[in-house]
């Protein structure tokens, strides 16, 4: 069994304040994709940065405080790789790969994006990209024979049965339609040829969300977003025993925005 947890820290010497830590401490995972760690390695402490028993390798943006994304392995990986070729967007810490027997898996933090702004303009921009990145990664595993696995913070609701309140959401950034014709495309056999594992083996219900704003009620209320994915090709997804959402018991014992996200993989 392989299992893989995905879960955005919204900073991780944050979030090692605030539970973190503990939570490593017991779980289960063999791999673990961080996003928004927001630190040099260097400025994490060590039971979150470079935690016994696991193998890290980070992926910082060059801007400080920014993004940033981390894998967390039980075993060493056999190649890592950070960034996914693009001039523009190799630099600001928001994806990186590593090689494991049979299967490379990934941490993504694709940009949130706001309408009318440049950083929605370079949202699009970075999912161009990122797409063709995607396919070519899909054929270079198939010709090795690996499955590949890309988890983290997408910032894209794909359906209506992914966030509470689609309705009011329609024209803000993370539900417009050419955000989700995108994860379409992702998801589609011929076009990206991916898999929503955690849709897979949840069909045809509400969620299970994975992020909740802080402001108001959001999380007692359960008026969340399912942003946060774990993309996977067709061999692997039909591999996914089971996936939950490791959603905190009160509002108070959250050390994230976000709640991990874990896939059980029959490998």
């Amino acid at each position: 069994m392989l299992t893989v947890t995905s879960v955005n820290v919204n900073g991780l010497r944050a979030a090692a304040k605030k539970g973190f830590v503990e939570w490593l401490g017991g779980t289960g995972a063999d791999v673990i994709c961080l996003q928004e760690v927001r630190a040099e390695p260097h400025q994490l402490p060590a039971e979150a940065g470079a935690p016994e028993g696991w193998f890290a390798v980070h992926a910082p943006a060059a801007a400080k405080g920014r993004a940033g994304v981390s894998l967390l392995t039980r075993r060493e990986p056999d190649r890592v790789r950070i960034g996914f070729g693009s001039e523009e967007f190799d630099g600001s810490g928001r994806y990186v790969e590593a090689d494991l027997p049979g299967v490379t898996v990934a941490s993504l933090y694709l940009p949130s994006g706001e309408v009318g702004t440049e950083r929605q303009d370079e949202k699009i921009r970075f999912m161009a990209e990122f797409l063709e990145y995607l396919k070519g990664l899909k054929e270079r595993a198939a010709a090795d024979g690996r499955e590949v696995v890309v988890c983290g913070d997408w910032n894209i609701a794909h359906q209506e049965a992914d966030l509470k309140n689609w309705k009011g959401n329609k024209k803000n950034s993370g539900f417009l339609s050419e955000e989700r014709e995108w994860m379409t495309r992702v998801f589609d056999a011929a076009d990206g040829g991916y898999v929503d594992v955690m849709r897979a083996l949840h069909p045809g219900v509400e969620g299970p969300y994975s992020w909740w704003s802080y402001r108001g009620r959001a999380f007692d209320n359960d008026t969340g977003w399912r942003i946060d994915y774990q993309v996977t090709t067709p061999r692997l997804a039909e591999r996914a025993v089971k996936g939950f959402v490791e959603r905190a018991a009160t509002h108070g014992e959250r050390w994230s925005d976000h709640a991990p996200v874990t896939v059980v993989y029959d490998l």
